[in-house]
């Protein structure tokens, strides 16, 4: 409670010893109080901030109360199509009960009125599945239109993330066309001001009044979801924010589309939201100067003190209380956001609550803030590229954005091979020709390893920095042939685009990680402190000729990681790719010589297992990086061991029989999201997927028939279309592999549910079985199948613990909003990777270094810091300076 300011006031002792205070308290009180003060803590705040449980509930309330309100149903976006349906309904009875109660009678402006969220109305609102946005949501969204235009009730279409912004312009267009809506007044859309575009979907709302002859209802607001539109852009590599960064820009943007929405009447109504008593100021100020009439609004629970003083200095005024309506189990997170947004510093809401901050603060004109502060954004908040500060992150392709899709389907539409020699390259989506491969022979190989030995003193010679300069080149590299390596990532991998995209991202960010790392670390003697007359060096090297296996899932971000790390710590390399994709590498191997790396440094040698048999057994060999399976990890550690000569390292990275654990605090559209994702993101095709879900008895079933929803709702298909989810296994061996596992559980366990799958191509749809505990699976199930278990929540880290006895140790998710209980797991289950409340895939290089342990890996974690530890040597260097005379430094004390 102390969070929504200071309700709490502690004075005395506690004051200087509040943990303490409260330790002693609970101490005092006993777990039954505590819990029964805990519950009412939630009920008096769910009756701050939420109207009522139901809308005939909330109607009553608002009347008692003489609130004129826009009700807004709580509850998270659909996921499902029961979800959406569900949503339609509950806003259908909603405009029912608003209309029996005669609320139209005043028109829009004067009753009450229903905000709705578009993604309520469909598991889909997003731009790559427009088609289905028209086919699903627009008829729900036209029948509750015509619900509220028959009421003569006002309708806002609820705010969404910046990526929605023109699907949800698109849709409102539609809308203010129908005409079988009439002449209805009502139509209205919610407008964010920290959104960069704010005044010019202001203007665009304006023009499209204006061309309808259909007057709309504007609710200007600055914007709930900042936090996330943040990290968002960050994680997307995005060339700016879609926001504003700072809070007075913000605000100077609210005045700037307040003006022209005042303008903008008699075409637009302005509806301002705000509990700042600033913006109402200056808003007023704006309408009486207009002689435009206008409508104010704030959130239920909030700003009844700020409109009292309004009302009593300026007069009547008209102000809506957007009133949420909602049960339980929807309400918690809308709290939450509440409680937070309350909370933060630079809230006007807790400036006014803080008797340390002067009047003159918190009523602080924003143009006198920005001037000072001058246009740049938040100094703590650099551009998504300068994340990191010391390296360049990656550039992103915003999908969202139709020419950006476009630029890409035509590099997949256009490409050709060359011709080549060789055996034929096949698209396992549609089995068409990409390209051709030799493989490499004997001879080339001894001639390969010839050459990288005579190349690697040299470029091992040019130290961390001038290595460093090469990486760095290659990366760029990497982003400026961006569109031709999605469109072979697509083509000889199956990739979706989102999947290609973020390949080319991860292998630009390993590049400039490992060139960081470089500098750091390989700039030449470090003198390291020891005892009078004497001084003590160590340097390190390349250890010589590195051979470097990577995998076909990760043809470009795993194969160009791994030569990266080889060649920024002074290695020449041979490089082997997956036998179904070596077009990808050899893109990925162009590149590094058209970088600036010496062509004898990095040799090419495709080919299958017997290749890779010759290079592992190779004398040449000074060490060897190898991603895949365990069973191959098993056999080349086997092979090096036998081999004569040196023992040479052996970087490995293999699968894992990666869980969830989920308990029932869980939130479950994240955990759905997150399943989806983890799971059946890339086709499973990932050593991090998620291959075993934990869930718990009491809520088992309602999640299941949620996983069961969401997977009817993802799109299996050709990777070449923007819209599809799930693309092709990379073979038909991978995909036979997956139909034995599949018939081992229709007979042993349970399919709860299968998704229907192309018939021409590699393809195996994503499937979700019930087995009775994790012991039935013994080893990695590469691709799109998820294995349900149930259990007791008393016995979660039994569970646990038994679980990790199968070796393993790559990935791991919790997701509960319990601390307890994920810190529980975590002690329990031993993994490389520990995800909560997020997707257990899509590790960042830098940020979340990879890599498992014991079945799972030998380290050290690609894109960490240790990273380049075992490809290099280290070699000390001591001097007795004592012998040529003494020590000056002590001397000369």
């Amino acid at each position: 409670l102390m969070l929504t300011g200071r309700l709490v006031e502690i004075g005395g002792e506690a004051a200087g010893d509040l943990p303490g205070f409260l330790r002693r308290t609970v101490a005092r009180a006993g777990a039954p109080v505590i819990r029964a003060a805990i519950f009412q803590a939630v009920r008096i705040m769910s009756e701050q901030f939420v109207l009522g449980r139901t809308i005939d509930e909330a109607l009553r309330r608002a009347e008692r109360e003489g609130f004129l309100c826009s009700f807004d149903m709580l509850g998270e976006g659909a996921r499902t199509a029961d979800d959406a349906a569900r949503h339609e309904a509950a806003y259908g009875r909603a405009l029912g009960a608003i209309a029996d109660i005669g609320a139209g009678r005043d028109g829009p402006e004067g009753g009450h009125g229903i905000s709705v969220k578009l993604s309520a109305l469909s598991p889909r609102y997003e731009p790559l599945q427009e088609e289905r946005v028209w086919d699903e949501l627009y008829p729900r969204l036209l029948r509750l239109a015509r619900l509220a235009a028959d009421a003569n009730i006002n309708m806002t279409l609820d705010a969404e993330e910046s990526d929605r912004l023109v699907l949800s312009l698109t849709l409102l267009e539609r809308l203010a066309g129908e005409s079988v809506l009439g002449s209805w007044r009502g139509l209205g859309l919610a407008v964010q001001a920290y959104q960069t575009r704010a005044v010019h979907v202001i203007d665009r709302l304006a023009e499209l009044a204006r061309a309808t002859g259909r007057r709309m209802m504007v609710r200007l607001v600055k914007g709930a979801y900042w936090d996330s539109e943040i990290k968002r852009a960050q994680v997307a590599g995005r060339p700016g924010y879609p926001v504003f960064t700072t809070k007075p820009a913000t605000d100077l943007s609210y005045l700037a589309c307040a003006s022209r929405l005042i303008v903008a009447a008699p075409a637009l109504h302005g509806q301002f939201a705000t509990h700042n008593g600033h913006t109402l100021a200056s808003v007023r100020a704006m309408a009486v100067r207009r002689g435009v009439q206008v409508e104010y609004q704030r959130l239920h629970g909030m700003g009844e003190a700020l409109y009292a003083a309004a009302r009593d200095l300026f007069g009547p005024m008209r102000v809506r209380t957007y009133a949420p309506v909602g049960a339980h189990e929807d309400l918690l997170p809308y709290l939450v956001r509440r409680l937070l947004e309350n909370g933060a510093n630079t809230g006007f809401v807790h400036q006014l609550l803080n008797d340390d901050v002067p009047p003159e603060d918190v009523v602080a004109d924003p143009f006198t803030a920005v001037e000072a502060a001058g246009a740049q954004g938040h100094p703590r908040l650099p551009l998504p590229v300068d994340l990191y500060g010391d390296r360049r992150n990656s550039l992103g392709v915003d999908m969202s954005v139709a020419s950006e899709r476009a630029r890409l389907v035509a590099a997949v539409r256009d490409f050709r091979p060359e011709p080549e020699d060789g055996a034929a390259v096949l698209a396992p989506a549609t089995g068409m020709v990409v390209g051709h491969i030799a493989e490499a022979t004997a001879a080339q190989i001894d001639a390969a390893f010839a050459a990288a030995r005579a190349a690697q003193a040299a470029w091992d010679g040019l130290g961390g920095p001038g290595r460093a300069t090469v990486l760095e080149r290659m990366a760029d590299a990497l982003e400026g042939a961006r569109e031709r390596l999605i469109a072979l990532c697509v083509l000889e991998a199956g990739k979706s685009y989102g999947d290609a995209i973020a390949e080319v991202r991860e292998a630009a960010d390993f590049c400039r990680y490992y060139a960081l790392l470089a500098r750091r670390q390989f700039a030449g003697e470090e003198e390291l402190k020891g005892p009078a007359g004497e001084r003590n060096f160590l340097s390190r090297h390349g250890r010589g000729v590195f051979v470097c296996i990577s995998p076909w899932n990760f043809p470009l971000a795993i194969f160009t990681g791994q030569l990266a790390a080889a060649l920024a710590a002074g290695n020449a390399v041979l490089a082997k790719p997956a036998g179904q994709t070596p077009l990808v590498a050899r893109e990925a191997v162009r590149l590094f010589h058209g970088a600036g790396l010496p062509r004898e440094v990095l040799h090419l040698v495709p080919g299958d297992g017997r290749v890779g048999e010759r290079l592992v057994t190779h004398q040449g060999c000074d060490g060897l990086a190898f991603t895949g399976g365990t069973e191959t990890a098993r056999r080349i550690n086997r092979l090096l061991a036998e081999r004569p000569g040196p023992i040479v390292p052996f970087i490995a990275e293999t699968g894992g029989l990666n869980a969830a654990f989920v308990d029932t605090s869980a939130q479950r559209e994240q955990v759905l999201d997150d399943v989806m994702l983890s799971a059946f993101g890339s086709a499973g095709q990932r050593c991090s997927a998620l291959r075993l879900l934990f869930l718990p008895h009491e809520t088992a079933d309602h999640m299941i028939e949620g996983l069961k929803g969401a997977m009817a709702t993802l799109v299996v298909g050709d990777p070449a279309h923007p819209g599809t989810d799930v693309g092709p296994v990379i073979d038909a061996g991978a995909r036979d592999r997956l139909e034995r596992h599949l018939e081992l559980l229709a007979r042993e366990a349970k399919i709860l549910h299968r998704l229907p799958a192309p018939a021409t191509g590699t393809f195996f749809a994503p499937v979700l079985a019930e087995i009775a505990s994790a012991r039935f699976l013994t080893r990695e199930v590469f691709g799109p199948i998820l294995h349900v278990v149930r259990y007791d929540p008393r016995q979660a880290e039994t569970v646990a613990r038994d679980f990790a006895g199968n070796g393993y140790g790559l990935t791991l998710g919790i997701h509960s909003r319990v601390e307890s209980f994920a810190e529980t797991i975590r002690r329990a289950v031993p993994a490389g990777n520990t995800y909560v409340n997020r997707s257990i895939i899509g590790a960042v290089v830098g940020v979340q270094p990879f890599g498992g342990e014991g079945l799972s890996g030998t380290g050290p974690k690609a894109g960490g810091p240790l990273a380049l530890s075992r490809y290099c040597v280290e070699r000390a260097l001591s001097i007795n300076i004592a012998a040529r005379g003494g020590d000056p430094a002590l001397l000369n004390l």
